[in-house]
């Protein structure tokens, strides 16, 4: 969904089914239903406020802000989903950090001629020293990866785009009081023909560059980490 035009009094919305959606409604057996949604501010430069104060800053994002049209692949849509939290007290959001077992570089390599599994460890933490918000504890991570390359080992996608994007659901381990919630995340290398290595190898064609999406399910709390096939 994403409107149309807001520069008149007149608001004018745009929704359409995303592909998978359209799969859906399209086997015609009655399994088509909407049970839920969400809202996301993917267009908002939050930098705006920073740099012009609270009242000219949200003035400016309103007014200025570009409004995407709704996207029929739901691998592009809502990348920033809105959250709800009902403490309205809350003062700080817990903070989701990646790791990679013997990776200090900051830039993940494997290679295809060493097809191995590098874990890595996902941890979500209070940087206040106090427990995390209970609306914010993750259950699960949704892990976004591209199919043709990657996938988690000994599992299976719960959702496959047709660009090739992959969405897992990976359980998560509390911590004692609610402090901290962790995973360790099995990402295996896929084998794929030079063809394909070809076709989307960077400038060069000496290596693959792409990323792994980690989200938490409640908290929303999103990284990314890159990851250099050569």
């Amino acid at each position: 969904m994403g409107f149309l035009d807001h520069s008149t009094n007149n608001i004018i919305v745009d929704a359409v089914l995303t592909d998978l959606g359209r799969q859906s409604l399209a086997k015609n057996d009655g399994s088509f239903q909407i049970y839920q949604f969400a809202l996301g501010d993917d267009e908002v430069d939050y930098t705006i406020v920073q740099q012009f104060g609270r009242t000219v800053g949200r003035e400016k994002i309103e007014k200025n802000t570009p409004v995407i049209e709704a996207l029929t692949a739901g691998s592009l849509g809502l990348k920033h989903k809105l959250l709800s939290i009902s403490d309205e007290f809350l003062s700080h959001l817990p903070v989701l950090e990646l790791s990679v077992e013997n990776d200090t570089s900051g830039i993940t390599v494997m290679d295809r001629s060493n097809m191995t599994t590098r874990k890595i460890t996902v941890t979500v933490s209070s940087k206040v020293n106090a427990g995390i918000e209970p609306d914010l504890l993750d259950g699960e991570f949704r892990i976004e990866l591209n199919d043709l390359f990657f996938r988690i080992q000994g599992e299976t996608p719960d959702v496959q785009f047709t660009d090739n994007m992959a969405i897992y659901r990976f359980p998560a381990t509390f911590g004692s009081l609610g402090a901290s919630v962790t995973t360790t995340l099995p990402i295996e290398l896929k084998g794929f023909s030079p063809a394909v290595f070809k076709a989307y190898s960077i400038s060069g064609g000496n290596k693959i560059r792409t990323f792994i999406k980690v989200t938490g399910v409640n908290s929303g709390l999103t990284q990314n980490i890159e990851v250099q096939i050569t």
